[in-house]
């Protein structure tokens, strides 16, 4: 018997991103992904993912940079830092991107769990980008949420193997906001910003210590910060067999850390918004399989959640 759908899947790959030969950033990953999900989670329904306009951009981006970025007017340097040339493409795959966060996290409210196909974003700052990401879909989608009263306060919990410098760095004077990182302390970025609560773990660290250390921080999290919502960042590059992660977790290591996460959530009913990150596998099929691995693990939570709420300002 076919199972109903009940975990919301928003999408962009099809708004496809021309990237030189040779370019070394996956972008098949997310078709591969996508194709891979619907055919082996009944659970999942699948939505395309929306435009998100310059003013819900500029609740975590500067006006000018929005506008240089849309009109191409960035400097090679600025592109070399992004790492894609740019096109029209780009941006519009990065506002689509952004939008499958928002999507996800306005759909977590009524179903627990929500996830988007791509995203995790957390290398871009305010007043530019790096590390392949343009605007950053976390910080957006938590302002937006809060902007929407949704949420008054918003966790997020970013597990991939770099740390997410642009979103400490927009949130950097937002109480209502706590950043917390996992990731490589010898990995790029290679010079770090503060997030609320920063693990950095050494290279080659393995699924026991791994999981000990992000129990103790959401431990911590959840000690000083009680939040309405969670946008969680699970990226495929802690895996032992990435080219850039230089961690050695397994693919059950990775399936206990986000049940780990999913776990904390559900004891609390507290609705997750799920993004992929990033993900460099040698083997692209070992990076499409981490991440098909989270969401059958969300279709597990997703479920009827109630009407979708709001809270009222203080």
């Amino acid at each position: 018997m076919m199972q109903e759908p009940r975990l919301k899947a928003f999408y962009s790959d099809h708004f496809v991103l021309p990237l030189p030969p040779g370019h070394r950033f996956p972008m098949q990953k997310y078709r591969l992904l996508r194709e891979s999900v619907a055919a082996s989670v009944p659970q999942a329904s699948f939505e395309e993912a929306p435009w998100t306009t310059d003013g819900v951009l500029a609740l975590a981006h500067h006006p000018r940079y929005i506008e240089r970025v849309t009109q191409g007017d960035l400097s090679d340097k600025e592109q070399k830092a992004i790492g894609f040339p740019w096109t029209p493409q780009m941006v519009e795959r990065s506002r689509r991107s952004a939008g499958a966060t928002i999507s996800a996290c306005r759909a977590a409210f009524g179903s627990g769990v929500a996830v988007n196909l791509a995203g995790g974003t957390h290398h871009a700052y305010a007043d530019h980008g790096e590390g392949f990401c343009i605007f950053n879909d976390a910080a957006i989608a938590a302002r937006l949420m809060q902007a929407e009263r949704r949420a008054r306060r918003v966790a997020i919990i970013d597990l991939d193997v770099h740390q997410g410098n642009g979103t400490a760095s927009i949130l950097a004077s937002d109480e209502s906001v706590f950043t917390f990182s996992v990731h490589g302390q010898n990995n790029y970025p290679f010079t770090k910003e503060s997030s609320d609560l920063d693990i950095a773990l050494p290279d080659g660290v393995g699924d026991e210590d791994y999981l000990a250390s992000l129990g103790e921080g959401l431990d911590t999290l959840f000690a000083r910060f009680a939040p309405d919502l969670i946008i969680y960042l699970a990226g495929a590059d802690p895996h032992e067999g990435d080219r850039l992660g230089k961690m050695k977790l397994t693919m059950s290591g990775l399936a206990a850390r986000d049940r780990m996460v999913l776990d904390r959530a559900r004891e609390r009913r507290l609705p997750v918004a799920i993004a992929m990150a990033g993900g460099y596998g040698k083997n692209i099929q070992d990076t499409v399989a981490i991440h098909l691995q989270t969401i059958r693990i969300a279709s597990t939570y997703a479920g009827p959640a109630g009407a979708d709420q709001t809270v009222s300002a203080e």
